[in-house]
């Protein structure tokens, strides 16, 4: 009894095991977060200062799913949501929001987070707030290809520059609100493609241009008060239910009619019909059954058309043989100026062959001096079959955003182009300050018309138009250019506080010396424009001449990389080689020296030696040194890993105030960039992300003791403060 009494219980239990077994097993496996996911929000966790707010929240491992951390939502082993909205969060959004491939939710409105929003955001992500921040810089790119997008919320904020053409794809998009901050400049084209859009909200901005884009969209709620359009108001707007217009500037009365005989723009029926027309007659429906008098109307629809149709078809008639008479004409015409001469050209005309030659080159002349912004008299003397010569302006394939300058105004400002105003001198010109009328301030690049050939002449304004739509905040922003009498010219943003190069290399003043923190910030700041240049720029414009010179810095020392896009302008590559390249040779990749291939990763080359200046204050080239140490990047390489060796590399003017942990990834970032093999070289984004750990580093080990931050004994409290990025 006891034997069978102890069997029964065996087997009483073994299952009761086998299942404790399988629960233990198979419940961690299906409820751990997905790795991606949790080193994305450790990442955001330490961008946002490591706030107490976020309960749960870890910088380096742990599992949200599992452990609940504060506003975050998962399915299965996925986050889904992140909501933290109005818990006054400060910091940035950090780098490595892409990596959270399954979110759909992400709330990050009513906080205090700075600093622009990353250029990768969560792909799938169908629901954005970002509102109510002190988020700087534009839009990015990538938003054009989260095609699950159906609310966009950038409200209340500090963005700027154009809106950006960046919503051709975003066809589930219902609510987009822009308002409320500092945007500049025309309706991008791509609002056509918003079929379900629902509302739109950009009031409170500065946007420029008609409004004409919006007039077929299925809008219920539009708001674009208090801004600078003008034109006129779309009829179409009558039928949205919330409309809100003031504060523009609108022409008064009804807006002109459509051309004739064109027919009604695609869009909503309500925008096709208005309420005096009459509805469709269906088959078997309601609207079948038509009194006498509504046969009556029609019939005199009918004659009216049949009228206006006899009507053109007599013109066109009319036209045509006037056509075929014209063309005889000219024939006959031809014929006589042929049997005349034999070297006339095919322009030839009645007056003698001095006269001819002398009124072509007139005719060429204006052709030239004809301003980009106004191509129609242009257009007019190609119509009449004059030639144009190589060098004569082409119009750009796509418009140009930046403002025409003439001549005469540019002179004024530069005092003549005299030589107080010069403030830098390049491979493709002079670059002067210009001063206008109205007290604005603004740097002229004066291109030498010999560095230009006459193929590149022609492509001037198609490299404007595209120099013009480059938008970083770290990128010196094109505004105007000059394109007349031969001249041609580029107008920027003026940056008073010199360049980078001037600043390491020949200022004596101790209060303009670089501290550790600015150089990094410097690096970092730069680093994001190659970046953009490189990655969010389609196609992808590579610098050519990045160099220290180029860096321009502001009264905060934020850097601001100029002359991108003139790689379109530069000189055919025998005059490169003996102008550009003898100035910039030590900047130029391995690869650029030997073959004259220039890519990315030749940037990337650039991108390195001048961190390798900002860690040294010594110049790329210095042939005031001994051999071994003329050359920057030969020198500095083989003791980049070498503790004891790079602490003597580091520039003297520090005075030893520097992290020595931070120096050492510096360094680490610097090999990588400056490797011979372009194809061992990072890409910008991974430089980027690698400046920002660097900088999160810091600003961790500020709020810890100082016998833990491993920072020198020599660094001030002050400079320590500056780390908080």
């Amino acid at each position: 009894m006891e034997r069978h009494a102890d069997g029964e219980s065996r087997r009483l239990l073994l299952p009761a095991f086998v299942v404790s077994v399988l629960v233990l097993f198979q419940s961690p496996v299906g409820a751990t977060t997905d790795q991606s996911d949790v080193h994305a929000l450790g990442v955001l966790y330490s961008s946002l200062n490591y706030p107490q707010q976020l309960s749960g929240w870890k910088s380096d491992g742990g599992d949200p799913c599992v452990e609940s951390w504060k506003g975050v939502l998962c399915e299965g082993s996925s986050v889904m949501s992140i909501q933290l909205s109005g818990l006054g969060l400060s910091g940035t959004l950090g780098y490595l929001l892409s990596n959270l491939f399954s979110l759909k939710t992400l709330d990050l409105s009513n906080n205090n987070i700075h600093d622009s929003i990353p250029y990768q955001l969560p792909p799938n992500i169908t629901y954005l707030n970002l509102a109510s921040n002190n988020l700087s810089g534009n839009l990015p790119y990538s938003i054009s290809s989260m095609v699950s997008l159906s609310y966009l919320n950038a409200s209340h904020n500090s963005l700027s520059s154009s809106v950006g053409d960046i919503f051709a794809n975003l066809r589930g998009l219902s609510v987009l609100d822009l308002s409320f901050n500092n945007f500049s400049g025309d309706l991008p084209m791509s609002f056509s493609s918003l079929s379900n859009i629902s509302t739109l909200y950009l009031q409170n901005n500065q946007l420029t241009g008609p409004v004409n884009i919006l007039s077929d969209l299925p809008l219920t709620n539009l708001n674009i008060g208090y801004n600078h359009f003008s034109g006129w108001i779309p009829q179409e707007f009558s039928s949205i239910p919330n409309l809100i217009t003031v504060g523009n500037s609108f022409e008064n009365g009804p807006a002109p009619p459509p051309p004739p005989y064109t027919p009604p723009p695609p869009g909503r029926s309500r925008h096709k019909r208005n309420s005096s027309e009459a509805p469709p007659s269906t088959p078997g429906g309601g609207y079948d059954r038509h009194s006498s008098s509504d046969q009556e109307s029609n019939e005199k629809g009918l004659a009216t058309g049949t009228v206006v149709g006899i009507v053109v078809g007599s013109v066109l008639v009319a036209l045509c043989l006037a056509l075929i008479l014209s063309y005889c004409v000219w024939r006959s015409w031809k014929a006589k100026g042929e049997k005349h001469t034999n070297t006339e050209s095919s322009l030839g005309s009645l007056s003698a062959p001095t006269s001819t030659v002398a009124n072509k080159e007139m005719l060429e002349q204006k052709v030239k001096s004809v301003s980009p912004i106004n191509p129609l008299p242009a257009e007019k003397l190609i119509n009449e079959r004059l030639p144009l010569k190589n060098g004569s302006l082409k119009r750009p394939k796509t418009p140009i955003t930046a403002t025409s300058y003439t001549v005469a105004s540019l002179q004024t400002a530069t005092n003549s182009f005299s030589q107080e105003c010069l403030i830098g001198e390049g491979s493709l010109g002079r670059v002067y300050r210009a001063e206008f009328p109205n007290g604005k301030i603004l740097a002229v690049k004066k291109i030498d018309s010999a560095a230009l050939s006459l193929q590149e002449e022609d492509n001037f304004l198609e490299a404007v138009s595209n120099m013009s739509r480059l938008r970083h905040p770290n990128i010196t922003t094109l505004l105007g250019y000059c394109a007349e009498h031969g001249q041609r010219l580029l107008i920027y943003e003026y940056v008073g506080n010199g360049t980078l190069h001037d600043l390491l290399h020949f200022t004596d003043n101790e209060c303009k010396m670089l501290p550790w923190n600015a150089r990094v910030r410097i690096a970092l700041g730069t680093a994001r424009a190659l970046e953009y240049l490189h990655e969010v720029c389609l196609p992808s414009v590579v610098h050519r001449n990045f160099k220290s010179a180029n860096i321009l810095l502001d009264e905060e020392l934020n850097p601001q990389l100029s002359d991108c896009g003139l790689a379109a302008l530069t000189p055919n590559t025998e005059r490169q080689v003996s102008t550009q390249m003898v100035g910039s040779f030590g900047y130029s990749a391995p690869e650029f020296a030997l073959s004259g291939i220039y890519t990315v990763k030749s940037d990337v080359y650039s991108f390195g030696v001048v961190m390798l200046e900002l860690l040294t204050g010594r110049k790329p080239l210095d042939s005031s040194r001994i051999r071994s140490e003329q050359s920057l990047v030969r020198w500095a390489t083989p003791q980049l890993h070498d503790i004891d060796a790079l602490a003597k590399m580091v520039d003297p003017a520090l005075n030893g105030m520097y992290p020595a942990k931070s120096l050492s990834r510096f360094a680490d970032i610097i090999a990588l960039c400056v490797q011979p093999e372009p194809e061992f070289r990072p890409p910008m984004s991974e430089v980027v992300q690698a400046l920002v750990r660097l900088l999160q580093r810091a600003s961790a080990m500020k709020r810890r003791s100082s016998d833990e931050s491993g920072f020198a004994s020599k660094m001030s409290e002050a400079e320590t403060a500056d780390f908080s990025f």
